[in-house]
């Protein structure tokens, strides 16, 4: 039977192995397809993941090359509601380039004649019939005119919007374009239209780049066009247009795939920028991922200091920097989410790109990134199967969960290390399912093959033993191992008598009522049922899992199976009544039985005197005793030595105790009294003071509990016999029972 057995096992493994590879494989397959659909979410995740890794370790803060004039809320509050006279935009462009601003951004729109301009004025008054005196030149009436001149004097690039909903033609590139590769107007997305600003200033402007961010699926910025295209034009985002400006460089160099040192992927696509000194890798749509930093690096300027008075510090803020112009006012609506924060002044968006450039710290999307993440998603996959035939559900877990750190640090040194973006999502998922969809056919093979011993092996062995052969076909042994368990009896009371009364399903009903309840609070102590004999139960504590305090959780299961006991007498037109025994000692456990039908017991010298402790209980008229080798390990409970008895079978004499309750009886007045005078009693009687023994015991016997009324009626007996006949010298107190 042994090797038929064997031999049927490993028949069934091997078939088991193909088909978990077989379904690991195609969930790898399957995994890797999905992921690249246009309905995957991977993408989304990806960011998330690279927002993540930005949040715990944002790009360090150095000396900026970026100085922010903010349009803030207490700037609005003194200068009035925006938007404010071209006047004064002038008055700040012509303080900037006063205090040598290297170039002038500005993350604003004017797209509309200034409405405080005296010029609309007068304008009004003479299609009117009016007569208008000028005092001067009539271009000193036009603001939007005096702003133009203040553009064309300094070094300002104004700001543009290319938007999907537009249709107004922008105005043309201030900057030339160079090409190392194919021109980029070919192959990058086109916008329609524009939002540009009034042509007098678009005019005297000497650079003009892109502000607007492009629309993303959730909102966050992460990625920046350092070009973008309208129709057959090309123009620079604002960040790197005002690099160009401050270098004094009259164009961009533009290099694609397929240019003279760069990779040919086979699809066109930008992959570097280069203005002035400075080059900037880029994505195939010649974006930039935004590296940012966890603390503001740019001085921030605000409108209202830099129209004041004299600021000695001013001129160190602002001399040779770039100055970016934008707003940081809730009402102007200009913030916008980042990675590192949900409310962040778009304004310093470009800030980040331009110090990143200025310090070459970029973040890149490799073009090999996709692929070498497929290709870590399969090995990890594949490492994760080949384990998982062989190994325990436990060690396959550890393989998984290292299988998913792998994927994890690798993302995360390849970022730390290298500025690289490789996400860990493509891999994670694969181990996971793998090892889940795995772990899974594993376990439905599993309960096939167990099935199949079960049936063709449960009319020769145990249910519990054909569970080990399903497990493990080596445990068809026997044996046993010798452990110190503590040992539970429990019956019930006149059980003979009760039966008598009833119908065999009435009875079956019965028994199923008052085992279930009983097991319940032994299972969930830890205890191990042993085996029902008719209305009684055998457990034990401490096999086959070790359970360090034994002693006390089965003398709390004692209380637990008498709290159980009294909500079911609720139930019963005549309550009944139990016993329960306890012992602890060295047992032998383990399987034991015959080579055709063993099961998990315990027997020995302990097993027998808990079966004779629980006997006790009938002539002691108590619910429960428990011997002093299961007594001496319990604490706090409300415990009271009963006797000092010799069992049926044998000559040593044991103390036996019995539980009136919990934690809070043990702290009763009431009980530590009953204890003290109940001690005194047991002391006077076992030294033969039987007088004082009699009064004594007088005194219980008005005040005790009722559980103990037949033990000390148990002890007037005694009492009365040994006033006429004492014990032989030597005597110990000791009684010797007569009865199991």
């Amino acid at each position: 039977m042994r090797a038929f057995l064997t031999r049927l096992l490993h028949i069934a493994r091997r078939r088991r192995y193909l088909a978990i590879w077989s379904a690991g494989l195609l969930v790898i397959v399957l995994v890797i397809a999905a992921a690249y659909s246009p309905f995957s979410p991977l993408d989304r995740l990806n960011a998330l993941v690279f927002d993540t890794y930005q949040r715990l370790k944002p790009r360090e803060s150095t000396e900026s090359a970026v100085a922010v004039v903010d349009i803030d809320d207490e700037s609005i509050r003194q200068l009035g509601q925006w938007p404010w006279s071209r006047t004064v935009l002038a008055s700040v462009i012509d303080r900037l380039a006063a205090e040598g601003a290297a170039a002038i951004g500005l993350d604003i729109i004017l797209s509309e004649p200034d409405r405080t301009s005296p010029a609309l004025a007068v304008a009004q008054l003479e299609s009117q019939g009016f007569q208008v005196t000028y005092p001067g030149s009539a271009s000193d009436l036009d603001h939007d005119r005096i702003l133009a001149a203040s553009f064309a004097k300094a070094p300002v690039v104004a700001g543009l919007v290319l938007a999907e909903g537009a249709t107004t033609q922008p105005p043309s590139a201030k900057a030339g374009f160079a090409f190392a590769g194919e021109n980029p107007a070919a192959y990058l997305p086109s916008f329609p239209g524009a939002v540009r600003n009034l042509p007098v200033l678009d005019e005297a402007t000497p650079g003009l780049g892109v502000f607007s961010f492009p629309r993303q699926a959730d909102g966050v910025v992460r990625q920046i066009p350092l070009i973008s295209r309208q129709g057959d034009n090309l123009y620079p985002a604002l960040s790197i247009e005002s690099l160009r400006v401050a270098q004094g460089a009259s164009s961009f160099v533009i290099k694609s795939t397929g240019a003279s040192g760069e990779f040919d992927t086979g699809q066109p696509g930008m992959t570097a920028l280069k203005v002035g000194e400075f080059e900037v890798p880029t994505g195939p749509d010649g974006r930039i991922w935004v590296y940012y930093t966890g603390e503001q690096a740019s001085p921030l300027i605000p409108v209202h200091r830099l129209l004041g008075g004299p600021d000695p510090d001013l001129s160190s803020q602002i001399e040779g920097r770039i100055v970016l112009i934008g707003t940081s006012a809730v009402g102007l609506r200009d913030l916008v989410a980042t990675p590192l924060s949900a409310g962040f002044p778009g304004v310093l968006v470009h800030a980040a790109i331009i110090d990143q450039i200025v310090t070459q710290k970029f973040l890149t999307r490799p073009d090999w990134a996709i692929g070498f993440e497929i290709v870590v998603a399969i090995g990890l996959g594949l490492l994760v199967l080949a384990f998982l035939p062989w190994l325990s559900t436990f060690a396959n877990a550890v393989v998984a969960a290292g299988a998913l750190a792998i994927s994890v640090g690798v993302g995360w040194l390849a970022f730390t290390g290298y500025d690289l973006l490789l996400s860990p999502i493509l891999p994670a998922q694969t181990c996971l399912l793998a090892y889940g969809v795995g772990s899974g056919v594993r376990l439905l093979l599993s309960e096939s093959e167990g099935r199949y011993i079960r049936s063709a092996f449960s009319h020769y062995l145990s249910p519990a033993m054909v569970e080990q052969l399903v497990e493990n076909p080596d445990a068809l042994v026997l044996g046993g191992e010798n452990r110190e368990l503590t040992i539970l009896f429990c019956d019930i009371r006149s059980f003979t008598s009760i039966s008598e009364t009833m119908e065999p399903t009435e009875l079956t009903v019965f028994l199923n009522n008052f085992l279930t309840p009983m097991t319940n609070v032994l299972m969930e102590s830890g205890a191990t049922i042993d085996k029902y004999i008719g209305d009684a139960i055998m457990a034990f504590w401490n096999a086959p899992l070790d359970v360090p305090e034994h002693r006390q959780r089965a003398c709390e299961s004692v209380l637990k199976m008498l709290d159980a006991l009294e909500k079911l007498n609720q139930t019963l037109e005549k309550p009944v009544k139990i016993g329960v025994g306890l012992n602890s000692g060295i047992c032998c456990v383990g399987n034991l039985g015959s080579r055709q039908r063993f099961d998990y017991s315990a027997i020995g010298d302990s097993v027998n005197v808990g079966s004779r402790i629980e006997g006790l209980t009938k002539q002691y008229g108590v619910s429960n005793l428990i011997a002093e080798s299961t007594a001496r390990g319990v604490q706090g409970l409300a415990m009271l030595e009963i006797d000092k008895v010799m069992v049926v079978g044998r000559d040593e004499a044991t103390l036996v105790y019995t539980l009136l309750g919990g934690r809070e009886r043990a702290q009763d007045e009431e009980f530590i009294e009953l204890k003290r005078l109940h001690d005194r009693f047991l002391a006077n009687y076992r030294s033969m003071c039987f007088d004082a023994a009699a009064n004594d015991l007088a005194l219980l016997m008005k005040a005790a509990p009722h559980q103990l009324e037949k033990v000390y009626s148990e002890y007037q007996r005694r009492l009365d016999a040994y006033l006429v006949t004492p014990p032989a010298a030597g005597w110990d107190g000791s009684y010797r029972a007569e009865h199991k």
